[in-house]
């Protein structure tokens, strides 16, 4: 089979379909890749002639995919499959006309499935896994077991992009993940439903051995270098035997400075000292919100504000930058409860402060419980791929929200600049403008270039990452 897959531009390189399409070409289909901001995928459709049209998608972005797809079939005859987190969470959108199936949770071995069935002319509606729709009639399959055992999926296929996107290809910051789950229950997240739609189908928090991930990082550094490493997982830190095996071994055998994602109630002195000992040069920790009742009651964060200082004070005391991340326009939550935010990320002193506007997102228990409670201006199928635009909930007074939403663009010069403050309060009531988004993408550029992300870039690269990084999120 010919399978084609589809992305509206490229952000972290979609780990996901390389995935996907190296246990695809193990079963010896054909994949390929188009990229609508730099190609017109109809039109790669029209002259690959694909079997299968694939589509990745995250919440927001659904809209561009379905016309997409509208495009295609309107010239050709396709099997057009939607997955990612908005299709698992949001399977409704099989309903939408020219939706063949919707792929719910993890895809490698259920998408192989998929396309040896179509291959052989074999039925495909009771495949797990997958939602099918056939004759208009929808067949709903749950999701098989989990992979237990990471080490035994192939690499990504980071070929199928690099080859074909020379900005990733020669992107001195390259991405990895180390596993797959998270043992936390987040209202805003989506591991709660996640777990609860895997439930009895093996563990949630699986992790690959550290020679399996040394391994790829060894083969992508020669065939793809790179200066910098981003761990993508969700939280690197969950296992201090994996990690201290990590921080002996990654030294000798990559040897590059790092970046990762930590959580605070698991930051101390001896997971510090083995991040420092690895080569981890900048960390991203939650802080999400100031106000304890919004962090631990409606977040469920668990965790205190002395918590989150004394880890930002034990990564800094050994020269690991921190960036903090942070939710602004909560439910319940006020301008107020922003601005406590930005004091409590004033105390922790990080390298850079950012801060996006809540999204409620489909099956979480904080995105439900603001469709329940009519909190939000339309439905789950209006929200916006961004999280800096705007608010998608109601709030009682319009102002406010504008002024929420000038916060979230001025936050960060706030944390850095606590002189700016008085001017920021004047300018949070005026009305939103392209010069508060400026300001927040340059700074944000630099703190991320300079602070946490250190690398060299040659001038046309330098212009070249500027123009991407301007585009993203400019709606």
């Amino acid at each position: 089979m010919r399978i084609l897959f589809i992305l509206k531009q490229v952000d972290n390189d979609q780990l996901g379909i390389l995935h996907l399409s190296s246990v695809l070409k193990s079963g010896g289909h054909e994949v390929e890749l188009a990229i609508g901001a730099v190609q017109d995928p109809a039109e790669m459709a029209t002259r690959w002639r694909p079997d299968i049209v694939a589509y990745s998608v995250f919440t927001g972005s659904q809209h561009y995919y379905l016309e997409v797809n509208r495009r295609i079939r309107a010239r050709q005859k396709v099997f057009s499959v939607f997955g990612g987190p908005h299709p698992t969470f949001f399977p409704e959108l099989i309903q939408e006309d020219g939706v063949d199936g919707i792929c719910i949770g993890e895809g490698e071995g259920a998408f192989l499935e998929l396309a040896n069935a179509l291959q052989s002319g074999q039925p495909v509606t009771g495949i797990a896994n997958w939602w099918i729709k056939e004759n208009g009639v929808i067949h709903e399959n749950a999701p098989g077991h989990l992979v237990e055992d990471l080490d035994r999926l192939p690499f990504p296929d980071r070929a199928l992009l690099y080859e074909r996107y020379a900005p990733s290809r020669y992107n001195p910051l390259k991405p990895f993940i180390t596993g797959r789950g998270c043992p936390y229950n987040c209202t805003y997240c989506f591991n709660h439903s996640f777990a609860k739609l895997y439930r009895g189908k093996g563990r949630m928090v699986r992790q690959r051995s550290v020679d399996n991930v040394l391994a790829e990082m060894s083969w992508v550094l020669e065939a793809y270098p790179f200066q910098l490493a981003l761990f993508m997982d969700d939280t690197f830190i969950v296992s201090r035997e994996w990690v201290a095996e990590f921080a002996e071994k990654y030294p000798r055998v990559i040897g590059k400075p790092f970046w990762c994602q930590v959580r605070a109630n698991l930051v101390n002195d001896d997971i510090v000292r083995l991040l420092k000992q690895a080569g981890c040069v900048s960390v991203s920790m939650g802080v999400e919100a100031g106000n304890d009742e919004l962090r631990n009651r409606v977040l469920n964060r668990n965790m205190s504000k002395e918590t989150i200082i004394r880890a930002c004070q034990l990564l800094g005391a050994q020269g690991i930058a921190v960036m903090t991340t942070n939710m602004l326009g909560l439910p319940g939550g006020s301008l107020a409860a922003d601005l406590e935010t930005l004091e409590l990320n004033r105390a922790c002193k990080p390298a850079y402060a950012s801060a996006l506007l809540f999204q409620p997102y489909p099956r979480t228990a904080l995105g439900e419980y603001a469709q329940r409670e009519h909190l939000m201006e339309g439905t789950f199928d209006d929200i916006s791929f961004s999280a800096t635009a705007h608010s998608v909930l109601r709030f009682s007074d319009a102002r406010e929200k504008r002024q929420i939403e000038n916060l979230q663009k001025l936050f960060a010069v706030g944390v850095e600049w606590p002189f700016l403050l008085p001017l920021i309060g004047l300018c949070l009531k005026l009305p939103s403008n392209r010069l508060y988004w400026l300001i927040y993408k340059l700074w944000k550029g630099y703190a991320l270039k300079n602070r946490l992300h250190p690398h060299r870039l040659s001038t046309r690269e330098f212009l070249r990452s500027l123009t991407h990084f301007l585009q993203i999120d400019a709606d």
